[in-house]
């Protein structure tokens, strides 16, 4: 009896145990799973943050590329690339936990958003400015183009000023020298004798020129004798730095037609040997011969 006693309460015993054995384990079992399925949230949640991290990097650099093109959106490009700075340091610090990265998500596609609008923006400032680039390249062309044709044009009428300056200058042709004995009747017997001349008849001839100026022209005649001694007036005139000592002036008026001059010289004691004839048309000498009195 006592053993049939001893029996049934073990029996209870070891039911107990097992009861508390398969609730032990169905704990652990249930603990287990609910661990496995946290890591698994926070490996997720994780990789989330990770994820969105990584498209706002992503977003930077298509700011920062954007503001390396120095248009003229580049500080509000500037500004929305500091949003993006800032909720990337945000994220960083956040625990990354559902809700917040919902938040951090929403937040990343309203700046992808505006980044994606500015872009836009910025490639049609880029065409405007290739546009402009080129029309200021064509300008540029036709200016330089302008300016080279405008130098050969000055660069030929400087060329036909010279041209025309060295055409309407006059020339002094067949220049003479004879000397001349006077008589008491006024007659003039030329000599090739120093002794017996009294006069010295030079000169010259203008040639017709149609586009030379008309009006009076003054020439200076200079008469050198062999002694190297100017004669008749001995008078100097100065052109510039230059000065210039000769024997008289004559006075032509000029009218676009050949013209003849002749001028006397009076003298004595003329020295015997070879004279220069000089005549100037201000300091430029445009005419010179010389003769010889025995």
């Amino acid at each position: 009896m006592e053993n049939q006693k001893s029996n049934s309460s073990l029996k209870v015993i070891i039911l107990i145990l097992s009861i508390l054995l398969l609730g032990s384990l169905f704990y652990i079992f249930k603990l287990t799973t609910e661990t496995k399925s946290l890591e698994t949230v926070i490996q997720s949640e994780k990789t989330e943050k990770e994820n969105v991290l990584k498209d706002l990097s992503e977003l930077k650099a298509t700011y920062d590329a954007a503001i390396a093109e120095n248009t003229s959106m580049s500080d509000e490009l500037i500004a929305e690339r500091e949003k993006v700075i800032g909720l990337m340091s945000e994220l960083e610090k956040s625990n990354g936990n559902a809700a917040s990265m919902a938040k951090y998500k929403q937040q990343f596609f309203a700046l992808d958003t505006k980044m994606k609008s500015l872009i836009q923006e910025v490639e049609v400032l880029k065409a405007k400015n290739q546009e402009l680039t080129t029309d200021l390249d064509s300008t540029n062309v036709v200016l330089e183009d302008a300016k080279n044709y405008t130098k050969t044009l000055v660069g030929q009428n400087d060329e036909l000023t010279k041209t025309v300056e060295k055409g309407s200058k006059l020339s002094v042709l067949n220049l003479n020298t004879a000397a001349y004995k006077l008589r008491s009747s006024g007659k003039e017997i030329q000599t090739e004798k120093a002794s017996r001349a009294d006069v010295l008849k030079i000169s010259f001839t203008i040639a017709e020129n149609s586009i030379a100026k008309t009006g009076d022209k003054l020439y200076y005649v200079q008469v050198i004798d062999s002694k190297n001694n100017v004669l008749g007036d001995k008078a100097t005139v100065s052109f510039d730095d230059k000065s210039l000592t000769y024997s008289f002036t004559t006075l032509v008026k000029y009218e676009n037609k050949t013209v003849q001059v002749t001028e006397n010289l009076p003298g004595k004691d003329f020295a015997k040997g070879t004279y220069f004839v000089n005549v100037f048309d201000k300091n430029e000498l445009v005419s010179k011969t010389s003769f010889t009195l025995k």
